[in-house]
This record gives C-alpha cells, sequence and structure tokens, in this order.
C-alpha cells in the first residue's frame, strides 16, 4: 500500500543575516508515521519544523499540507490548520494559570457577554490533561508553582487539546522524567495508529530508533539522507551526522575512581526551603566528578541550586572547606571560585536577548578588569574569543544574539561564562541536555580535562549512562535524602542504580 503524504517542504530556505540555517531542503512527512529528525546542532532540525508550525517564516521556498499550499503566519495559525508543536525550551506563560497557559489565545471559548468563565475553562482544562495521563493537577494553580517537567506535560496538554493531525516533539523527551516520556511515547503511538503523523526530533540515538518508522538526518542545514526502519544502525547514523566515522565511546574510558581525601566543600544537615531536601549531608572532594542521580522531585536539582546560594536554605550550611566560609548567596559562590551551569539554560543561565560576547562576560568581567575597573577592550575581545574557539561556538560573530543559536551552542556558551572564569569547583545541572553526540562528546571530554586539572565537578544528571560514564563517585537522591553511593567501577550499571532509586 503506497504511503499517503501529509506534508511536504520543497527547496525551503532560511538565512539568518549571513547564516544559511536551511539550503534549498526537500522533506516529506507520510500520514501514520513518526519520522524521526536529527543531526548536530545547527544543522537545522528545529528551523524547518518551527517553519512548519508557523513560528517563523521561510526565507525562500514552499511548503504544502494536507495537499495544500502551507504558509502559516504565526503558531495559532500553523495550530488551526492542524500542525501542533511542542517546543524543545520552557514554552508556557509566567504569571498565569494552568488552565489560561492551556487555552491562552482561545478564552473567546468561555467567554460570555464579554465575561471569561473560570469554571469552565478550568473544566476543559482539566479533561485536557486528564486525556494525556496527567492527573492531579489543580487548573487553577499558577503554571509558576509548578516544575519544570510539569510545564512541559501542560504544554503537552494544550498542544493535544487541538486534536492536530500532524505534531512536531522537538527534543521534548530530554526535560521530561520517565514518566513524561511514557506519556509522550504513547501520545506519538496513538497518533500513529489513528493514520495521523509525528515528527520527532532528539539526539538520543536509541530513542529515535526505537520510535520511528523513518529517520531523516540534517547536517549544516542540508538534508543528507533518509533512512528506513532496517536501515537505522547506529554508526550509520553518526557518520551522516558528521561527514566521518565516529568511534569508541564518548565517556571515560579509565575506572580509577581515587578520590583525594581533601574536602573542599562539606553539606552538612541542609534542608532547604522548597522542601525537597531533608537533613541532607554530603562532602565533597578535591578534582572529584562527583555524580549525583534521582528522580524528578528527589531534590538533586535543588542541591546544585543550594551549593551555589541560589536555594534557601532553613537549617544546616554548606561550607568552603579552604576558607572556612559559609557560601548563602551566588555572589559569594562566585567569591569562592564557584560557578552554575543551570538545568534551565533560557530563563536561569543566559540571557536570550543578549550577545554572544554579554553573556560569556557576565560571570567574567572582574577576571579582565584592570585596577581601577576599567575593562580594555583588547583584553574583553581575547577573553571572549577564546571561549568561542576553544568550545567550538558557531556563530556569526560575538556580537550575535544568543535567542538565535541552536540549542548546543546555547549551551557551549553557557560553559564559556565559567570555564573563562577558570572555576575550582563547578556544579553542572544536566549539562548535555538537549545537545548532539558531538557535543556531548566534546563537553565529556572538557570535563575530563578539568577533572585532571584538579577541578571538582558535581554532575546532576538524569540520564544514568552519563553518570555511570563520568562519574567518581556517584550518589542517588530519593525523597530528599541520600538513598546510595556508588564508586566507579566496570561492573556498574544501570540496574544496580536503579534498585536504589525507586
Amino acid at each position: 500500500m503506497s504511503k499517503e503524504l501529509i506534508f511536504e517542504a520543497r527547496q525551503l530556505t532560511k538565512h539568518f543575516g549571513p547564516t544559511v540555517a536551511l539550503n534549498k531542503v526537500d522533506f516529506k512527512v507520510y500520514k501514520g508515521q513518526i519520522t524521526g529528525l536529527i543531526g548536530e546542532n545547527g544543522s537545522g532540525k528545529s528551523t524547518i519544523t518551527s517553519i512548519a508550525a508557523g513560528m517563523q517564516p521561510a526565507t525562500e521556498g514552499e511548503m504544502f499540507f494536507q495537499g495544500q499550499s502551507h504558509k502559516p503566519s504565526s503558531m495559532i495559525e500553523g495550530a488551526k490548520t492542524g500542525i501542533g508543536m511542542i517546543v524543545q525550551e520552557q514554552g508556557t506563560v509566567s504569571g498565569l494559570t494552568v488552565a489560561q497557559n492551556i487555552f491562552l489565545g482561545e478564552e473567546n471559548k468561555f467567554r460570555t457577554m464579554g465575561i471569561i468563565h473560570a469554571s469552565k475553562m478550568n473544566k476543559a482544562a482539566k479533561e485536557a490533561l486528564d486525556a494525556i495521563g496527567f492527573t492531579g493537577v489543580d487548573p487553577s494553580r499558577s503554571i509558576d508553582s509548578l516544575n519544570m517537567q510539569d510545564r512541559k506535560l501542560v504544554e503537552i496538554a494544550k498542544v493535544i487539546y487541538n486534536k492536530p493531525d500532524m505534531l512536531v516533539v522537538d527534543e521534548t523527551t530530554t526535560a521530561l522524567s520517565q514518566q513524561g516520556r511514557t506519556i509522550i511515547y504513547d501520545i506519538m503511538k496513538r497518533m500513529r495508529e489513528e493514520n495521523k503523523a509525528v515528527v520527532f526530533i532528539s539526539h538520543d540515538l536509541q530513542e529515535l530508533m526505537d520510535t520511528c518508522d523513518t529517520l531523516t538526518v540534517l547536517r549544516d542545514g542540508n538534508l543528507i539522507t533518509t533512512l528506513e526502519k532496517d536501515q537505522m544502525k547506529e554508526e550509520t547514523i553518526k557518520k551522516h551526522m558528521v561527514g566521518r566515522e565516529m568511534k569508541g565511546d564518548y565517556y571515560r574510558s579509565d575506572y580509577d575512581g581515587t578520590i583525594d581525601p581533601q574536602v573542599v566543600l562539606d553539606i552538612d544537615n541542609i534542608t532547604t526551603g522548597t522542601g525537597l531536601l531533608k537533613n541532607f549531608s554530603l562532602k565533597v572532594h578535591k578534582g572529584e566528578i562527583l555524580g549525583i542521580g534521582g528522580l524528578s522531585d528527589c531534590g538533586m536539582h535543588e542541591l546544585g541550586k543550594a551549593i551555589f546560594g541560589e536555594e534557601k536554605i532553613l537549617r544546616g550550611k554548606v561550607t568552603h572547606i579552604t576558607s572556612g566560609d559559609q557560601i548563602t548567596t551566588a555572589r559569594e559562590a562566585l567569591d569562592h571560585s564557584m560557578g552554575y551551569v543551570s538545568k534551565n539554560r533560557d530563563k536561569e543561565a543566559l540571557v536570550l536577548t543578549a550577545s554572544i560576547q554579554d553573556n560569556i562576560l557576565s560571570a567574567g568581567i572582574d577576571k579582565i578588569a584592570n585596577k581601577l575597573g576599567v575593562i580594555i577592550p583588547k583584553n574583553r575581545k581575547a577573553y571572549v574569543n577564546k571561549q568561542v574557539q576553544e568550545l567550538s561556538i558557531k556563530c556569526a560573530s560575538v556580537e550575535q544574539n544568543v535567542q538565535y543559536l541552536s540549542g548546543g551552542n546555547k549551551q557551549k556558551v553557557v560553559f564559556g561564562k565559567w570555564i573563562g572564569r577558570d572555576c575550582d569547583i563547578l556544579i553542572l545541572d544536566c549539562p548535555t541536555r538537549g545537545v548532539d553526540i558531538g557535543v556531548k562528546a566534546a563537553m565529556y571530554q572538557l570535563i575530563y580535562r578539568m577533572k585532571q586539572q584538579g577541578k571538582t565537578i558535581i554532575m546532576i544528571s538524569e540520564e544514568l549512562p552519563e553518570l555511570i560514564g563520568m562519574s567518581d563517585r556517584l550518589i542517588i537522591i530519593k525523597n530528599g535524602q541520600l538513598s546510595g553511593e556508588f564508586a566507579r567501577s566496570e561492573v556498574l550499571n544501570e540496574n544496580m542504580i536503579i534498585d536504589v532509586m525507586i
């Protein structure tokens, strides 16, 4: 039986100034299929799908949806046409309720005589949440009271409520726990069974191979190939992505987990304002890569913030051992050569409307200013260019706004802030979330080099292979308390860790 086309892009091109994000790409999506999209950061994956959904216009080319010319001027228009998109970064609006976020732009559905009936909106919102399996959430709650994952599930409910014929899932699974991922997978499978279409963007090769019927590879704005299910082999995909053979592991190859006895941080019996950490204690050693894992809401992300002075501590203390000082604010953490890479990149780690240069400089002004506090232009240029070159940040210039970079290049800018500052202690919360295999490999190598230089790395992650592959010592947090601790070992595996995680 021949496949039925639902979406087609012909010679689609997109320019951002001198940067060519898409170069005359032909792309087809068929009904009853999950079509995967993969490529290195900046390859054009999010660009082509965002144009299809109406988020931005193409520079050249044409699109067809359901056999008709397709030129949506906004995501609302795209949704009305039948294309729904779950975006990579946070897509909810602060200050509104859960229900208001779900029906943003569609309030007239609940308006009578000029008055919006909140009770009707809340009821419909609950139905939308229940429909995807996200139960137990009060739609009248402020969206700001939900954690990052739950806000993402609200976005999913909003998109699915409109019953799209084609769903775009852009890197969403990296922000979700296993429960959230199961919800997404079930939605995608259901749409395939209903003879609808899904375009699934992910950097997780195994996830794509398990889930997708076909897989299209993009590189530097060009469509390289489309693979059928039986052609999806990990090494084949990697080769198409990067244009060369990629062999070997991304992670450390050594299994020497020797820990320096010198303690640099003492987390003593802390309880945080969120209540997610309770009487938690931990000692962090010089030159170790300390991995921290657990389930969603176990308290691991709050621990990273508390160590850096960004999370209110009700009881207990975080002590910088070398100086004997307590860390209670981010300013104090900075003064003690500490850095922090937040999981929530776009809201907490970057100023999207500022340039690459300004973002990198934001943590290092005091490092390049002279004794009078004056910044010498040549010092500023050298400082920023060094990070751009060493981290291979793809950009038109250092004056380019960060918001126009791909996810992986944004993450490199965040790293550049702290690498440039030469921090002795670096807290990394989900450092490789939403980045491709090439960038991941580079980040792992960078983290290992820092360890060899005597730097201390605290790596918080939801990816067990990453923690196993990189950590000297791995701790698991469960319900705000230490649940298990593992030394680096060749025999350490996910099943051993899951036993103390759940």
